[in-house]
Formats: structure tokens, C-alpha cells, sequence
């Protein structure tokens, strides 16, 4: 990648161009700046492909400048710096189409990751094989998130193979996973192919957008969008669902014509998070969501004092609970607008965070104060809220507690469980119920602990008792599928070869 770094303070400057040479010598900073002017015309002039940037600089500041780049054909990315937690600056940073948000100082780790995460959207981008060419997810993926003009011979193409021509009109549905994505995808995806293929009226394409943790579905072919929009609706919303499919939270918009799809997509994202307000139960419909009328959001300042007052006495149960009423507070029945909802947990939680490093209950030093940041600001559904603030509960510590013991222990106990119960197919969920915590902390800590995700190491443990019943045993494929917790045997055996290249049979006779 070419880059360019735009930061009034020299040291800082040179820092991050040492941090880049060493640690992704591949990639070349091709200009410097001093202030957001200059970086500006840099940008224009070299067109790189990512650019580094403070927000507080003189003459013109980064997000100014980022302002113009995003008005213009430029589709350079962007990692905006700031040593301000202000939710204005990330709200307004998020709208630009900031790929990332770090806060300064700058952790090396989280530098490293955004490059990386920058580096896997570029490669999700350029995807140019003669496969994923002639794919209509692959298409529509670049459709939303690439070029504002589609190629004539791309338009011929998808003309004659899919019926779909420029003046086609669309219904564009998100359906936003959150930090489960990786956990609950496949199965979303099945059950949305089941229930949209039911619809025999309509033609679609699905897209997983990784960075959104969303999955795009993009229909044509329906006969009247406000038709379409309430069948689904009924079928998805308002019949009995199971718990994970209530935990996706859903949203709506049309598009007249090829060109408009990125423009709605981006529209309707920008509503995504009214999910915080309504819940799971109503799907986010633009541009009726627009015509919603909130009332003024009041900060609950008493509330914030009762958690520091109990926080300064180590009273970790009282805080425990002041946490748990102001996640409740803003469910009264009263409709806020939801970024007033953010701006207030970014205030809660900074006010405990700063009681808690004064009186030593925090390890500051670690605390990923960007995270938190970046999960309120990202935030979609009220879940993700509760789950940030709780976390942040478990980040303290109490007189002669090392809570690192403590997430360490939690771990073991769902390892133990996954031993106990991996044959019933006993769920992330489950668990995260049985040791009272919530499947977001829990997913996370698994992950942090073991560096896998929790559906991986579900499975590797299934295929691990899998070959000792293969190598040891003269039972039938189909019984050590059951045994193993898989009720389709065809399944178990296209999930052991894709995790180890060779058939269940085929695999017992080479270790026999």
C-alpha cells in the first residue's frame, strides 16, 4: 500500500513511519504532512491508498480534510489519530468512512491491527479471479463498496446471465450479527436462503460484509416493494424465532436503478443503530425511520455519582448494580435518539474508568480504552451496550482479586462444559448462561484466552473424539457422526474433510 501520514507533531510523525518500516516493510509512505492543507493536496496529487491522520491540527484539521477526500472520487482509506475521547469527533469520523479510530498514545498492537484490518479490506476489494467475476455476490459486494460506476461489460454480463439492468429496482435488507458474527453466520445464512428461496417471486443475491459483521441480501425481481417489505416482515419479525435469530437485528431500504444501491446501502447503515431503541422485535425500514420522534435524552448524573461513591469504597456489588440500572435507564418506554444513548455511556464509563484509575482499581495501562470506544461508537443493538459496560465492570479489581485469574477460571469452566456436553451440541450461549455472563464477554474472553473462536474450537474438539472413534472403534460412520453430536452424517463428513483433506473412511483406513 501506499501511505500517507498527515500529524503536526514530528516525533509522532516519525514514529509511526518507524512503526510501519518495521513492522510492514512492504507497504511505502510516500508523503508527509504537517497540517490537514498540505495533507490534502498530497492525497490528491499521489492517491494513495491509505491515509494516517490527527484530527487537532492547524490550518485545517483531518477530519476537514478527510471531509473533501470523501466528496471526491478518492477512495483512499482513512486511520484518523485523536488524543480526544469525545464522542463528536469518532460520531463524525464514523460518517466519513474512517476504516479505523485509534486513540492516542498509540498501542503498537492496535496500530498493527488496524494496518492489518486495512490490508484484509484491500484484499476482500481486489478480488479479481475469472470465478468470483462471473459471481452476483462478488459483483454486488463491489457494487456497494467499490467504484461509484459499474464497467459496461459488467452491466452487459449481469444484464444477460441474472435479468438485471441498470433502471432494475431493489430491496436492500442488512442483517447485523454484531460481535457474534463469526459464531452465528452460517447458520443465518442458511436460514435466510430457506426462507427467501420459499418466496418464489423474488431473485436475490447474499454477501457477507465481514467489516460490518453484517450480512447484505440484495432482492429483485418482486412485482411491489412495499409487498415484499412486509413479507418479510411476517415471516422473519413476527413468527416465533429461535434465540439466535433474535439477537440479529435487521434493516430496510429500496433503490431505484444500479447506481442508487451504494447510496441506499450507506443511508440505511447510518440508521442501523435506531436497533439500540426499538430492539429486535421491528425492523428499521428507511426512510420511515426519518420520520421518528424522540424526546430529549436526561444524563442520569445521580446514578454516575451513586457508582463512584461505591466504587471508591470497593463496594464492587453496589457498582456491579449501578451499571446494571443505568442499562436500564434508557428503557422506559420513551423513544431517544440513539446517539444521545451513546454519548451517555461514553460519559458513564469514562467517569468510572477515571474514579477507578485515581484510586488504583483499574490496570489503566491495559485497558483498551480504543475498544471501548470504538464498540459504543459501532454499536447496533442494545446488547453490545450492555455487554461493553459489563466488561468493563469485570476490568476492575477488587483488594486481592487478580481478575486475570478470575476470566482465566471462567474459561477453564467452558472448556470443562464443551468436554461435558460437546456431544449434546451445547451452545455458546448456553454456557455463557450457566456461568452468568453474557455470550459477547464470554465469546470475546474465549477467544483472547485460547486464540480461537469458540464455534472452532467446538468443532476441532468434535473431530478430535471423532478420530479416536474412527482409529479405535469398528462403529459405522453414521454412528460416530451422532456420537460426535453431528445428526447428518453427509455433514459430518464434509466438515472432517474440510478440516483435514480426507473423508471419515478414508481417514481410518490410512491410521488403521
Amino acid at each position: 500500500m501506499k501511505i500517507v501520514i498527515v500529524e503536526d507533531e514530528i516525533r509522532i510523525r516519525e514514529g509511526i513511519r518507524n512503526l510501519l518500516h518495521k513492522m510492514f516493510p512492504k507497504h511505502e509512505v510516500v508523503g508527509e504532512a504537517e497540517n490537514g492543507e498540505e495533507g490534502l493536496e498530497l492525497v490528491m496529487k499521489l492517491r494513495p491508498d491509505l491515509v494516517i491522520t490527527d484530527i487537532k491540527m492547524p490550518i485545517m484539521d483531518g477530519l476537514d480534510m478527510l471531509t473533501v477526500i470523501h466528496e471526491s472520487d478518492c477512495r483512499t482509506k482513512a486511520i484518523v489519530l485523536s488524543a480526544y475521547s469525545e464522542f463528536s469527533y469518532a460520531q463524525k469520523a464514523i460518517k466519513l468512512n474512517v476504516s479505523e479510530y485509534l486513540l492516542k498514545p498509540i498501542v503498537v498492537g492496535d496500530f498493527a491491527q488496524s494496518i492489518k484490518n486495512i490490508e484484509m479490506q484491500y484484499e476482500q476489494e481486489q478480488k479479481e479471479s475469472p470465478d468470483s467475476l462471473g459471481s452476483l455476490e462478488h459483483i454486488m459486494f463491489n457494487t456497494v463498496f467499490g467504484s461509484d460506476t459499474m464497467p459496461e461489460d459488467i452491466i452487459e454480463f449481469i444484464g444477460s446471465k441474472y435479468g438485471i439492468y441498470p433502471d432494475t429496482d431493489f430491496c436492500e435488507l442488512i442483517i447485523y450479527l454484531g460481535t457474534a458474527y463469526e459464531e452465528r453466520l452460517e447458520k443465518t445464512k442458511r436460514e435466510m436462503k430457506y426462507i427467501l428461496t420459499e418466496n418464489k417471486e423474488i431473485r436475490y443475491s447474499m454477501t457477507e460484509i465481514p467489516m460490518k459483521k453484517s450480512l447484505l441480501i440484495v432482492i429483485y425481481g418482486y412485482q411491489d416493494a412495499k409487498l415484499t417489505e412486509r413479507w418479510f416482515q411476517n415471516v422473519v419479525l413476527m413468527q416465533k424465532r429461535d434465540n439466535e435469530q433474535k439477537k440479529n437485528s435487521y434493516g430496510w431500504v429500496n433503490a431505484h436503478g444500479i447506481a442508487q444501491l451504494k447510496e441506499s446501502y450507506q443511508l440505511l447503515e447510518g440508521y442501523m443503530d435506531w436497533n439500540i431503541v426499538f430492539g429486535d422485535t421491528i425492523m428499521i425500514s428507511y426512510p420511515k425511520i426519518t420520520q421518528v420522534q424522540t424526546v430529549a435524552c436526561t444524563y442520569p448524573i445521580e446514578l454516575e455519582n451513586r457508582a463512584k461513591i461505591a466504587l471508591c469504597a470497593f463496594d464492587f456489588d453496589k457498582v456491579l448494580q449501578c451499571i446494571r440500572q443505568f442499562n436500564e435507564f434508557f428503557r422506559d418506554g420513551k423513544i431517544y435518539a440513539p446517539k444521545e444513548i451513546k454519548e451517555s455511556y461514553v460519559r458513564f464509563l469514562w467517569a468510572i474508568i477515571n474514579v477507578a484509575k485515581e484510586i488504583g482499581a483499574i490496570h489503566y495501562q491495559k485497558l483498551e480504552q480504543q475498544q471501548i470506544l470504538q464498540t459504543i461508537m459501532e454499536a447496533h443493538n442494545d446488547a453490545e451496550l450492555r455487554e461493553i459496560s459489563e466488561m468493563l465492570y469485570r476490568s476492575l479489581i477488587p483488594r486481592g482479586i487478580d481478575q486475570r485469574s478470575t476470566d482465566s477460571l471462567l474459561v477453564k469452566r467452558a472448556q470443562s462444559m464443551i468436554d461435558e456436553f460437546y456431544d449434546a451440541g451445547i451452545t455458546l450461549e448456553e454456557i455463557a448462561q450457566k456461568l452468568n455472563v453474557t455470550p459477547e464477554y464470554l465469546g470475546t474472553l474465549f477467544h483472547k484466552e485460547t486464540g480461537t473462536n469458540f464455534s472452532t474450537y467446538m468443532r476441532e474438539h468434535r473431530l478430535s473424539k471423532a478420530k479416536e472413534l474412527l482409529i479405535g472403534t469398528q462403529m459405522k460412520i453414521y454412528e460416530i457422526a451422532d456420537q460426535v453430536g453431528y445428526a447428518d452424517a453427509k455433514y459430518f463428513s464434509r466438515v472432517f474433510k474440510e478440516s483435514t483433506g480426507q473423508l471419515p473412511a478414508d481417514y481410518r483406513r490410512t491410521n488403521k
